[in-house]
């Protein structure tokens, strides 16, 4: 059987989202005939092109006539007055971020050549002489682009689709939607631009792979309405071919489906890791299974069309971590990725800068005890590390494929202990990898280790300083306290590694003075030299979290919504300390912002806030002292 892994508009557009090179390489090694393709990618590219934006040009003038208000946007004004100028630098353009065309840096870098649209008008030019200096051409070259491409972006959004981004494609129609609906309706309307340039990617990619069975993985919101009328495209030109659905999206939302209409365009779906259930899939379309033997999926129920089963059978069981294969790049245009950097700061850049082989030192998360995470989830709950002399293995082997030698461990936390014989053997075998991934600020991260680390290639580390408030941490039960944040983070920032905090705010009970008070640590850690960057997250109760599960533990109300039929995750829910946390995140989003260009760390914290806000009542030195007696 020949199998077409898919990744579906949109995820990211720098590097491939691993779940097809997983699942394409488990497949190979099992004996199947699998590829993969980047739809999402290819989609892009055929948007950011001059035909793209003439087509664009089209469909807005034409919009215009209906609805003259388009007229008066600025980015659409703006495109329309200098279309000329985009038609003829877009494409040059995408090569340069491609890695294709460097020369053409100091052409850009000199602001000479690109139109500059509204997304331009915060720029400052001592801003990019501090990030760039008069040496750094080829990165100021790629963040001018990078607005230039956020410029286009907004034409398309405006103009053309209002559900497209670089990053997602119709997420509010799927992110927690009770009812199928709305992503039904989307569905029905099959004639924009970009529902053009799908359906010929598409079927360009059915007529290069021959498949019989076509894979869609769907890891977030934002890539179900594109997977969707993909499988609608190929249900209409190709109806023999099986379509199944999978990915973090339907693990986490789709736990209760009971809307059957969503197999009016796939034939299955599966949860958790995919490897065994799709392997089990593979062999019932090809007659070689029962259907009551497969595993963890849902079907429409063969008795009623209106009804879906779920096939569980106990005697299955999920492949080993040692066991799965070697993942492979084969299929995807490697050249064909896009480098951005939209931010001035070097951390940030890790997410959609260059490309990074993705792989996972274990599965699960060895911690699994934090009570905002999906800890009841697969995903979580099942740690189960893999060897690590494989995990070299398959970094050579990604490497050798991708001509890159990044990689960005995936992992929930990536386990100390595996860093550390990773760290170690990877300078005892002379091998040269730059790396990164998530980790859990713990104690085990002394300074001999982050050092071990850095020497053996890391050079980045993300983790979860969360509310910044002992107490609010120990609620959470997430095993750190602020002290000890700041000693690990100075560690890996002396040992010269980069270091990202994801921050919460909105946590269950979390008072405003916690918040303030919170942001005080946080400017502490980064006027100490401990972070290099940071991002707030405005706390959301998830349905499989120890909050969603049991939220008056927690001090919330939540309010289920009893006509759910499709999708499920964030949950609806009252905090009974009253307490405006959108107000306040304004202010906190500012101030982080800031503070990762260097900006404002002697002021004080409340100067962020357009709100009246309290002073903070935490010590001015505790980050300094807790740096301090780690010595």
């Amino acid at each position: 059987m020949k199998v077409l892994s898919i990744i579906p508009p949109l995820v990211q557009i720098n590097t491939p989202y691993p779940s097809t090179s997983f699942l394409t390489g488990f497949l190979r090694s099992r004996g199947f005939r699998a590829d993969q393709r980047d739809l999402g990618l290819q989609l892009v590219l055929k948007l950011f092109s001059g035909n793209g934006l003439s087509r664009a040009k089209e469909v807005i003038e034409s919009r215009s006539k209906i609805n003259a208000a388009l007229f008066e946007n600025p980015t659409i004004q703006f495109f329309l007055h200098t279309f000329d100028d985009y038609q003829k630098t877009v494409d040059p353009v995408i090569r340069f971020m491609q890695g294709k065309d460097p020369a053409i840096a100091h052409r850009i870098a000199s602001r000479t050549l690109l139109p500059e649209g509204p997304r331009f008008a915060a720029l400052d030019e001592e801003d990019l002489h501090w990030a760039f200096g008069s040496m750094g051409v080829q990165d100021q070259a790629k963040h001018l682009a990078s607005l230039y491409i956020d410029d286009l972006t907004d034409v398309i959004s405006h103009g053309v689709d209002s559900e497209f981004s670089l990053s997602r494609y119709g997420e509010k129609l799927a992110a927690s939607q009770a009812s199928f609906d709305p992503l039904l309706k989307s569905l029905a309307m099959t004639d924009s631009l970009l529902d053009q340039f799908l359906l010929d990617i598409t079927l360009t990619a059915l007529e290069e792979t021959k498949p019989d069975a076509v894979l869609l993985t769907v890891p977030f919101p934002g890539c179900v309405l594109g997977a969707l009328k993909i499988a609608k495209i190929i249900g209409a030109h190709a109806p023999a071919i099986k379509i199944s659905l999978g990915g973090g999206y339907v693990n986490t939302e789709l736990r209760s489906l009971k809307d059957a209409r969503i197999f009016d365009y796939v034939n299955a779906i599966t949860l958790d890791d995919g490897e065994r259930p799709v392997e089990c899939l593979l062999e019932f379309w090809a007659g070689k299974r029962p259907r009551e033997n497969l595993f963890r999926t849902f079907l429409r129920s063969q008795k009623i069309s209106s009804a879906i089963e779920y096939c569980n059978s106990p005697l299955e069981h999920d492949i080993p971590q040692g066991e799965t294969g070697y993942p492979t790049l084969d299929g995807l245009k490697m050249t064909d990725y896009i480098s951005m950097v939209e931010m001035l700061n070097p951390m940030h850049r890790f997410w959609s800068d260059l490309h990074w082989n993705k792989l996972m030192l274990a599965h699960g998360c060895y911690w699994s005890k934090c009570s905002f995470c999906d800890v009841t989830l697969d995903y979580i709950k099942r740690y189960e590390t893999s060897p690590v002399q494989l995990t070299i293995d398959r970094m050579k082997r990604l490497a050798a494929e991708s001509g890159s030698s990044g990689v960005h461990f995936v992992d929930e936390a990536a386990p100390p202990a595996i860093l550390k014989e990773l760290s170690k053997q990877l300078l005892e075998q002379k091998l040269s990898f730059s790396w990164w991934g998530n980790i859990r600020f713990e104690k085990t991260f002394n300074q001999e280790l982050t050092e071990l680390m850095s020497d053996a290639g890391c050079v980045a580390v993300s983790g979860g300083l969360e509310v910044a408030s002992d107490r609010l941490l120990k609620k959470m039960q997430k095993g750190v306290t602020v002290e000890q944040v700041a000693r690990v983070t100075k560690n890996f920032r002396e040992a010269k590694v980069l270091v990202h905090a994801y921050l919460m705010y909105g946590f269950p009970t979390q008072t405003v003075q916690e918040t303030i008070d919170s942001l005080e640590r946080v400017r502490q850690l980064f006027e100490q030299g401990c972070l290099s960057s940071a991002f707030w997250h405005r706390f959301s109760a998830t349905a499989h979290s120890s909050i969603g599960h049991d939220p008056e533990a927690y001090g919330i109300r939540v309010e289920r919504n009893p006509s759910l039929t499709f999708a499920e995750n964030d949950l609806e829910f009252h905090d009974t300390t009253e307490v405006d946390h959108d107000a306040l995140g304004v202010g906190l989003r500012k101030a982080v912002y800031n503070y990762m260009l260097g900006i404002g760390l002697q002021e004080d914290v409340r100067k962020w806030f357009e709100i009246k806000v309290p002073k903070p009542l935490v010590d001015p030195a505790l980050v300094r002292n807790a740096i301090a007696s780690k010595r």
